[in-house]
């Protein structure tokens, strides 16, 4: 039913510049709003059609909305985006003749109360606008109705700040009959025009602000998943912190439990009872949970979610980052601490509870107490979601522990992707640049589809502010500028001119490229140098606060300080910079940047080196050393010839250098795959294999204690399985040509079959007695180079053996 369209339905260049894209509709709200709090509405439009109808609805709403026709949901939005642009859904809808009735529940948090970080918000409203069908759909126009929706009360999520309200229903206020559009209290809802304030969005000023949805509808695939691991009666409501003992498991009724859960029985609760369950899903989900009960009135049920169970010895900070949690399979002993939802059922039969946004995690704590009446559980499962990856590749090696690396770094990709790409989505749900970039890599060696890839660099780039930086991470309501993440989405924009075939696009972001490099070079000073900028100059994760990391900020990288590791990232990027322009046709101003990057280079070297280690200081006191500073100056060629062989010695035998975590130990295996060094790269995935021993269904955000279970920037040696073991990676920009250069380092063999714009890449390869023998595949009209066994050989497109 749902669709995406690449066309502005209501543009007519022929009307006067005021009125060309103004859409035939008008944003309508109940009378009642009036943006200063929480709110939940319902819209619904009844229909008595002579004959069939099929017509093509386009809406959207401030901030959410789900879409009901007869009681089915069909869809839900509105795609995220931010004030000036704004995204709507396109449906294509067919009714049958008869009556039939089209309800929208909306929801609006309130940007300055508590809606999610990455949610923008202006006054809560909706709107509709048919194509052809004026009279009969549009708001404003056609008999619409809208309704106050009762029962829903909002809750602080305390330690995922960023992820918006919980939602705690109350179910003798609620409203059980609005997704059809029954009961009472509908009333003709008030209309938006010229607002005011004079807000651009609800004014629909021209040309458009409005804008299509560029994604497809997000996964939404019921699953009855889970096991109770431990059943528990309480005597009272905890105040506090519960210690899981396994004395306390009441196994009859887990019994009972995990058939629930898996979809073929119901759980009973006698009146005056707690029971606390802790519920294992064995994997971790992004959910909306879909909980039915029958009687229980007067009753509670809390279902909080967490990503693993925390051990008792330590003591948490405010966020829970300081928290151990040992081995994430384990329960025994460990305390339970998350957020999510409350429902107090009020009796009746077969009530449905659901929440307005998914949750995330692993483990679930239900927390039931019993009034006077019984409590039946008819169901308990959940609606997975998650951006509808279709996951092309495959990849196999003689190491067992890659294989096992494989499913936790898909798996966090998905629980990491929705509407935008996000850092993590238990706590923040926020795309972050930093992140975005090896989350996008990913997926060009995963999945033909780049359409987040695409929203993601546009989002970003229209995020700039003053001096020209982008946001660190958008859309966001609470702005926060990272300098060193700008460079990043440089960075980002050049992957996707090599790994993607689409040279307009590259064009239209190049604007952005510059802003980004001016904003920069204002922070130059009389040496040549960049100082830090203004803003959160973060790195990497690095705990080492005696060693001069703080808050992931590198020595040399703070506001108005002078290192090295900020000076060779931009010496790397103005070279990526100038390969864009000379793709774009401008090769004068890939000479101004290539001659940036030299006077960069020059004047870092002359300041950070030290002889007596053979290697870059971070900072110009040369108190403070980092393998970022080596792998950054490698990667953008900033060492001399013949310091080169001791740098990388540095880099690989010192002991004392601050070293790269799960986030930037990508550039690390960059480095390795360009300089040979794979017995270092296999060294450092010990990180990843040590993940699924652990009990891990995600990658970890950082070096244990990790505040989060689930953070996709971990997913990067996915990409190394096909860029750097494989060797595949685009040779010229589009991917035109390719360079295979296989590295199986202490492998026997390994061998893949890698999405390419064209079809597939496949490389089957193995050691014989110290060199490579092998076959590849190109697609048709695909042509390269192999490199191996100290030669190269032009490869066309179809099959090759070496």
């Amino acid at each position: 039913m749902r669709t995406t369209i690449d066309y502005e339905p209501f543009l007519d260049l022929t009307k006067f510049w005021s009125e060309r894209g103004r859409w035939p509709a008008k944003w309508i709200s109940h009378p009642t709003a009036d943006g200063t709090g929480p709110v939940v509405h319902a819209y619904r439009l009844k229909l008595d059609l002579d004959q069939p109808l099929k017509v093509r609805l386009h809406l959207t709403a401030d901030e959410r909305y789900e879409l009901f026709l007869d009681g089915k949901r069909i869809g839900r939005g509105s795609e995220r985006g931010d004030r000036l642009r704004w995204n709507y859904e396109t449906y294509n809808l067919e009714f049958s003749a008869g009556q039939h009735t089209l309800v929208a529940r909306t929801w609006w948090l309130n940007q300055f109360g508590p809606a999610p970080f990455a949610q923008i918000s202006v006054r809560p409203a909706f709107i509709v606008a048919a194509e052809g069908e004026a009279e009969r759909f549009n708001t404003g126009v056609a008999k619409w109705e809208v309704k106050a929706l009762g029962g829903y009360q909002f809750v602080y999520p305390k330690i995922v700040w960023g992820t918006g309200a919980k939602v705690h229903i109350v179910g003798s206020e609620f409203d059980w009959d609005a997704e059809t559009g029954g009961g009472d209290g509908w009333v003709e809802p008030k209309l938006y025009w010229w607002a005011s304030d004079g807000n651009q969005l609800l004014d629909q000023p021209p040309e458009p602000i409005l804008r299509p949805g560029t994604l497809p509808p997000m996964l939404e695939e019921t699953v009855h998943v889970g096991v109770a691991r431990h059943v528990q009666s309480l005597d009272a409501w905890p105040a506090g912190e519960v210690v899981v003992n396994a004395a306390d498991h009441r196994n009859a009724e887990a019994d009972q439990w995990n058939r629930l859960l898996a979809g073929k029985g119901t759980v009973t609760i006698p009146p005056d009872t707690i029971r606390r369950v802790i519920v294992d899903l064995q994997n971790y989900y992004c959910a909306y949970l879909d909980l039915i009960t029958t009687g229980g009135k007067g009753a509670t049920i809390r279902a909080w979610w967490a990503e693993a169970l925390y051990l008792t010895e330590s003591a948490a900070n405010s966020y829970g980052k300081a928290r151990q949690k040992g081995n994430r399979d384990q329960i025994e002993g460990k305390t339970f601490i998350g957020i999510g939802d409350t429902f107090e059922p009020d009796g009746g039969k077969s009530r449905h509870f659901t929440t307005l946004w998914w949750e995330a995690g692993r483990y679930i704590e239900l927390l039931i107490r019993t009034g006077e009446e019984p409590l039946t559980i008819e169901e308990y499962s959940f609606r997975e979601t998650h951006y509808p990856y279709q996951w092309a590749s495959k990849f196999e090696s003689s190491d067992p522990r890659l294989a096992d690396v494989t499913p936790i770094g898909l798996r966090v990709m998905e629980m990491c992707s929705h509407e935008t790409y996000m850092d993590c989505p238990y706590y923040e749900q926020l795309m972050y640049v930093g992140d975005t970039r090896l989350e996008v890599l990913v997926g060009y060696t995963w999945s033909a589809d780049d359409r987040l890839p695409r929203k993601a660099l546009k989002l970003f780039d229209e995020s700039r502010k003053a001096p020209g930086f982008t946001q660190s991470r958008y859309p966001c309501r609470v702005q926060q500028t990272i300098p060193p993440f700008s460079a990043w989405w440089i960075g980002m924009v050049h992957d996707y001119m090599m790994w993607r075939d689409d040279r307009n696009y590259v064009a239209g972001l190049l604007p952005g490229v510059r802003g980004i490099l001016d904003a920069f070079y204002r922070a130059k000073n009389s040496d040549g140098l960049i100082v830090g900028p203004v803003g959160w100059n973060f790195i990497d994760w690095v705990r080492n606060e005696t060693g001069g990391w703080t808050a992931g900020i590198a020595p040399g990288v703070d506001t108005n300080q002078l290192g090295s590791i900020l000076n060779f990232k931009l010496a790397w990027i103005l070279k990526q910079a100038a390969a864009m322009e000379i793709y774009a046709g401008e090769p004068e101003l890939a000479e101004l940047y290539l001659r940036r990057a030299t006077d960069i280079a020059l004047a870092a070297k002359e300041v950070f080196w030290n002889e007596s280690r053979g290697i870059f200081a971070d900072d110009e006191k040369h108190e403070h050393f980092s393998e970022h500073a080596q792998c950054l100056a490698l990667l953008g060629d900033s060492v001399d010839a013949s310091k080169r062989a001791r740098v990388l010695d540095g880099l690989l035998t010192q002991p004392d250098l601050a070293r790269t975590t799960v986030y930037f130990t990508h550039y690390l295996f960059e480095t390795c795959a360009l300089t040979g060094k794979m017995d270092h790269f296999f060294n450092r995935l010990g990180l990843w294999f040590e993940m699924k021993p652990l009990g891990f269904k995600t990658t970890l955000e950082q070096p244990e204690p990790s505040r989060s279970d689930c953070h996709a920037w971990g997913a990067h040696p996915l990409y190394h399985h096909f860029a750097t073991i494989l060797g595949i990676r685009p040779a010229t920009p589009g991917f035109g040509t390719v360079t295979i250069r296989p590295q199986l380092g202490p492998l026997g063999w390994a061998k893949g079959s890698m999405v390419h714009p064209r079809g597939k890449i496949d490389v089957d390869v193995k050691q014989d007695g110290g060199r490579l023998r092998g076959k590849l595949s190109l697609p048709a009209g695909v042509t390269g180079s192999l490199i191996a066994n100290r030669q190269t050989v032009e490869l066309s497109s179809g099959p090759t053996e070496f």
